[in-house]
């Protein structure tokens, strides 16, 4: 599996996408934000991964971890998520976030535990997406996980740089 990093001009395409599967589409273009996008046969998008980083560098929102419901149930998402883990520590982060209302069980399988949201309103204040959940008054109806990153090997290969992530 070859993911793509999301540039200026893959964002309407992956924000189309998100907006299919009913993720937040907020700041995907913000300098904190890191995405990447697996692409189909027909080039459109398929799967999504990435994170934002916080002020401090050792926080992580996992954000935009998506498949096409056509491809679900077969593994994708689990190494979606990981690459998105892979990649957040190696660039240093120590814990991950994220919010999920519908998809705790998916989240807890990779190690997430129920969160306290104020915490991580808290340490991750900052992000696009705690932002935009402040101002429309989503974010005391979002459910909060957290999980500490540890060092793993990795599977899933950029494209765009032609390697897995190290550490």
């Amino acid at each position: 599996m070859d993911l793509q990093r999301v540039g200026p001009d893959d964002v309407p395409a992956l924000a189309a996408f998100l907006r299919t599967v009913d993720l937040t589409v907020s700041g995907l273009d913000a300098p904190t934000v890191r995405l990447w996008v697996l692409r189909g046969a027909d080039n459109e998008v398929i799967g999504s991964t990435g994170y934002e980083i916080g002020d401090d560098r050792r926080h992580v929102l996992i954000r935009s971890v998506a498949v096409d419901p056509s491809g679900r149930a077969a593994g994708l998402g689990t190494e979606l998520a990981r690459f998105a883990f892979d990649r957040a520590t190696a660039e240093g982060a120590k814990h991950a976030w994220l919010f999920s209302r519908r998809s705790g069980p998916f989240w807890q399988r990779l190690g997430f535990e129920p969160a306290d949201r104020q915490a991580l309103g808290r340490v991750l204040a900052d992000t696009q997406q705690v932002q935009l959940f402040h101002r429309t008054g989503q974010f005391e109806r979002e459910v909060a996980w957290s999980h500490a990153l540890t060092a793993a090997t990795p599977s899933v290969r950029d494209s765009t740089t032609g390697t897995t992530p190290q550490r």
